[in-house]
């Protein structure tokens, strides 16, 4: 930071995932989230291996959090388990909130499989965003404006109650385009002022 502003260079960190398709189509839905669930699985590539898991692959999910959660970080609790490298490929992350929010995220890069999904889950509502498949879910009690999701009927304790899924439109976003778009805007900004 110190270098760039020595230099006059404008820098911006790359977190790509704020540009992702999934994650836009959430664009102006009131997120409050109390509990958050992440799962970001890849398959072992020695690119980024001199870092810990956490820096190379949790970081995009840590930023993602504390933009939507509205609070200050009460506690961080955290463990890794280093298998292939030096660093920690496994870890497991919780990050509590003054607000009550607790958000539970793992990150490994040794699965056999891929996956990249946070879950989110607030009063009254649930709502899953799947950044590796590029789909977002919200399923919540259904209100009369949830005219266009499929709902369905389910009995509580305290009567019966109608469930809405809905799949909000995810725009065709090519994420690193729109973020180096931004970017420019950005830096066009700051030189007309």
């Amino acid at each position: 930071m110190k270098a760039a502003k020595e230099s006059n260079i404008k820098l911006q960190v790359g977190h790509v995932e704020r540009f992702n398709p999934a994650f836009l189509a959430l664009k102006g839905l009131d997120l409050k989230p109390m509990f958050i669930e992440v799962h970001r699985l890849a398959q072992f590539n020695p690119r980024g291996t001199e870092v810990s898991v956490i820096l190379d692959l949790m970081i995009h999910d840590i930023d993602i959090i504390l933009s939507i959660v509205k609070s200050d970080v009460k506690k961080i609790s955290a463990s890794g388990v280093t298998v292939m490298t030096e660093t920690p490929d496994i870890a497991n992350v919780r990050i509590e909130f003054d607000n009550g929010c607790v958000a539970n995220l793992t990150s490994s890069r040794i699965s056999m499989k891929k996956m990249r999904k946070m879950r989110l889950f607030q009063k009254d509502a649930y709502i899953g965003i799947d950044f590796l498949n590029k789909k977002t879910e919200i399923i919540k009690l259904k209100e009369d404006q949830d005219k266009d999701a499929f709902s369905f009927d389910i009995e509580t304790a305290t009567g019966k109650k109608t469930i809405a899924v809905a799949n909000p439109v995810v725009p065709e976003v090519n994420a690193i385009k729109k973020e180096l778009e931004e970017f420019k805007e950005a830096i066009e900004k700051i030189l007309r002022l």
